[in-house]
């Protein structure tokens, strides 16, 4: 999570969930950086890309609280497996050389006027990465293509 840009003048925060290889799995825009907005975020990543062998995060509290969150809802689920959990202060470098690309591009925007108007810029900005890395598409078809494809 990370803080990205202002919505009349309050930060937003992007939960970004990205995968050993740099891939991106999902990305949430929040008006807030708290347990409820983290446990929303890994239920809807768990929901689009299934249940991870393990989680790895920084020292976020509120991170922590809401997988936490996403375990005892599957202990009361009756599951056997748990995530496992490990922060590690230093071992997000994934994650945060990513969100350089983003904050790149959002910055000399100054801000937005609506939340509904971030979280759609947001979204087209990530897109466009995710196509830009290859993740869309299994064939070597270029990335405007790619992106027409989407749009068409």
């Amino acid at each position: 999570m990370k803080r990205i840009s202002k919505v009349k003048g309050q930060w937003t925060y992007l939960y970004r969930a990205v995968d050993s290889h740099g891939d991106t799995l999902d990305f949430m825009l929040s008006e807030r950086r708290d347990e409820e907005a983290a446990t929303a975020f890994f239920k809807q990543t768990i929901n689009n890309n299934g249940f991870p062998d393990k989680v790895v995060m920084d020292k976020s509290g509120a991170n922590y609280a809401g997988l936490a969150n996403i375990n005892l809802l599957l202990i009361l689920a009756g599951c056997a497996t748990m995530l496992d959990i490990l922060q590690v202060k230093y071992l997000n470098n994934i994650i945060e050389q990513d969100h350089r690309f983003i904050k790149k591009i959002t910055k000399p925007m100054m801000g937005f006027k609506a939340f509904h108007s971030a979280q759609a810029t947001i979204d087209g900005i990530e897109t466009a990465h995710m196509i830009r890395k290859g993740q869309l598409s299994e064939e070597k078809i270029p990335a405007y293509k790619q992106f027409m494809a989407l749009a068409g």
